[in-house]
């Protein structure tokens, strides 16, 4: 198969890291200078990308276009994209929802293959090893597969549903952000009364993520009836040093769905996850 000519919307960290990966199996990798930063040239520059004056020039050179930029210009970039009547293979990597995924589709029409994509992971540099999970027409997502082979960016496959790369990525995005968050908030309420470095010694002691351990939901649930008032206290304690509680007031909110199995031995995950989903 002839090597395709790439399109990369927008080259910001990520974007221009990921297009330098594409560039090894790709004829070639444009960008748009229009309305770009200085900033943007300079990373475009970088990774050896090669600039066009306008969309319409990267659209009408491109078969494959990436789109990655921040999530609230990605419905705006769609349409633009869409107003230039792009009929090669649009990868919409951006990280949005499924329901935002399928309203670009729709936006940019039957004219143009839409990929969903997720990015997982750091930028491929110094390195790091981000997956980019698809999905999509299996014609389509093979040929995005294509383009980072013997690259630093993995690829896998989930479907061919656009949406499931996108619900993917912000499911995970949910712990990991989230998480971090989390920890901001903890060790600035240790600080205040001084325990901030026993806090971390703490938690030195482990490492795996919750995250790896789904098996624990049921027992959290389980014990939701005296966790739930437990983190109203900590929102309290956070109000009083004047951190943000509304993380936790929202963790113990959610915990509330659960008050009804106090100290049920024999939920099991299937049993809490329904019960999480229902009022």
């Amino acid at each position: 198969m002839d090597q395709p000519a790439v399109g990369i919307l927008h080259p910001g960290s990520m974007g221009a890291a990921v297009a330098a990966c594409a560039a090894t199996n790709a004829a070639t990798v444009r960008w748009c200078t229009e309305g770009r930063s200085p900033a943007s040239k300079a990373r475009a520059e970088q990774f050896g990308l090669m600039p066009v004056a306008t969309l319409q020039e990267l659209l009408d050179r491109s078969d494959i276009v990436i789109g990655l930029c921040p999530p609230a210009a990605a419905e705006d970039l769609a349409r633009d994209v869409a107003a230039c009547r792009f009929d090669g293979v649009y990868v919409e990597a951006n990280a949005i929802n499924p329901e935002r995924s399928a309203r670009i589709a729709a936006l940019l029409g039957p004219a143009t293959t839409v990929v969903d994509g997720g990015v997982v992971g750091s930028p491929p540099v110094s390195g790091k090893t981000p997956t980019l999970y698809l999905s999509g027409s299996e014609t389509a997502t093979a040929r995005v597969e294509g383009l980072f082979v013997n690259t630093t960016v993995r690829t896998k496959v989930l479907g061919t549903k656009v949406g499931q790369a996108s619900a993917l990525k912000l499911a995970y995005a949910s712990f990991q952000k989230a998480s971090r968050v989390l920890v901001g908030l903890a060790i600035g309420l240790a600080r205040e009364h001084d325990v901030d470095q026993e806090l971390i010694e703490v938690a030195s002691r482990r490492t795996d993520s919750y995250l790896s351990e789904p098996e624990y939901i049921a027992k959290t649930a389980a014990r939701a009836w005296r966790w739930g008032p437990e983190l109203e206290e900590a929102a309290d304690m956070l109000a009083t040093a004047g951190l943000p509680p509304e993380v936790l007031r929202a963790a113990a909110s959610t915990l509330a769905r659960w008050n009804d199995v106090k100290d049920d031995s024999e939920l099991t995950l299937t049993d809490a996850l329904n019960r999480l989903a229902q009022p």
